[in-house]
């Protein structure tokens, strides 16, 4: 009978930390392309959301593990020769490592129409082609772009055709995402015209050997998970993930452990690499979108937090905010926070700071650390001043602070 490792809760929440980089670098030193490339290969990807209240969700993640960094850092990373990431639909829609492109070919291939382009096809034979051949033509494109150039042209479609065409194109790889326009629209062109040649013309995976490179990532990028958060990361479906996991098992990638979470002992696996540090020190802000939260059961299992978003709550239901971040420091979840970017007046507005229960006994501790976190935020942003404005436990010792 093989007798499991066992992990106790600290063990896991700092091997949790430590694959998704939170706590390993010295965020006031200079970053350059190299930590980049190194929270890339740590992460995987970045997701993608439009709410802007703050900053957008894909540029979280960089600052939450490295400090204050150029943003033209991370656009640069996946627009320009030697690109490192390409848009496209990982956990959610994703900034992604560009050497994953070989293995989510798999979903863009096995792609059927959704209902309304069979109606938009049915109507217009020739609109696949057409849009393609458009695309071709006129070079990187938004969709509100080609229909403009195609105005005249009453007996195509509309606006909102061409649009839901070109995102289903996008989903099957015929087309791709050059960049993020000024309006957050995604700009399209051909995606032997977008990808590296490298990368677009790599064999295709079969579709057992992309599940094991998708969960093969997502097990370095959590270091210690269970099979649902190993799925969860990239959104792969439980049959081959499940077959994937054992093939990574069978080949000592992947190391069966029990873990004392939250609620009881759990079966994980661990990556074979994982680092386990003695501690972690040092603060981070995570988005609602980060990857160290993406799957809300193994928060509450490692961190004891119940953490949902707010976004769609009735305003009177909320209960800690909008938009509300965590706040990470050394080894726990001790303290979340509603911020918002008010640009016009170059103010960060602290809309509500809370403490986290088992947090109490360090309120001073965590509230200076929670003043130099937005500190440093609001001088990244280039917000001239901090305004404590909102509720919370935690905010009168946040202002108090921050003097």
């Amino acid at each position: 009978m093989v007798t499991l490792r066992r992990l106790s809760l600290a063990q896991a929440r700092r091997i949790a930390l430590a694959a998704q980089g939170i706590g390993q670098y010295d965020r006031d030193k200079p970053v350059t392309m190299r930590q980049v490339q190194r929270v890339i290969d740590g992460l995987g990807q970045f997701q993608i959301d439009s709410v802007n209240v703050l900053a957008r969700a894909h540029f979280m993640p960089l600052f939450s593990r490295l400090g204050a960094y150029a943003v033209e850092l991370l656009n640069r990373a996946s627009s320009e020769p030697p690109q490192r990431l390409f848009e496209y639909w990982g956990h959610a829609a994703s900034l992604i490592d560009v050497r994953l492109y070989p293995a989510l070919r798999f979903r863009m291939l096995g792609t059927h129409p959704w209902a309304s382009i069979d109606e938009i096809v049915a109507e217009h034979p020739s609109a696949v082609a057409d849009l393609l051949g458009a695309l071709a033509a006129r070079g990187p494109s938004t969709a509100r772009d080609l229909d403009d150039e195609r105005a005249g042209m009453r007996g195509w479609f509309d606006w909102s055709a061409s649009k839901t065409l070109l995102e289903w194109l996008f989903y099957t790889g015929m087309v791709a995402v050059v960049r993020r326009n000024s309006a957050f629209e995604r700009v399209f062109d051909l995606p032997e015209r977008v990808l590296p040649g490298a990368v677009f013309g790599a064999p295709e995976l079969s579709f057992a050997d992309a599940h094991v490179e998708l969960v093969r990532r997502a097990a370095s990028a959590l270091g210690v998970a269970t099979a649902r958060s190993l799925a969860d990361y990239f959104r792969t479906d439980a049959g081959p993930t499940k077959e994937a996991i054992a093939r990574l098992e069978r080949d000592g990638e992947l190391i069966p452990v029990s873990v004392e979470a939250a609620g009881g002992v759990l079966p994980m696996w661990l990556w074979h690499g994982a680092a386990c540090p003695r501690s972690v020190s040092g603060g981070a802000l995570v988005s609602p979108f980060d990857s160290l939260v993406f799957e809300r059961r193994r928060l509450a299992e490692l961190f004891g937090v119940d953490y949902t978003i707010s976004i769609y709550t009735p305003a009177a239901q909320r209960v800690h905010g909008y938009y509300v971040y965590l706040f990470v420091l050394d080894d726990g979840v001790v303290a979340r926070t509603d911020l918002k970017a008010d640009r016009k007046a170059s103010v960060l507005r602290v809309q509500s700071a809370w403490l986290e229960e088992a947090a109490e006994p360090r309120r001073a501790g965590v509230a200076a650390a929670l003043a130099a976190e937005f500190q440093r935020l609001a001088g990244w942003l280039g917000l001239a001043d901090i305004e404590v404005v909102g509720a919370g436990d935690l905010s009168p010792d946040v202002a108090a602070a921050l003097g």
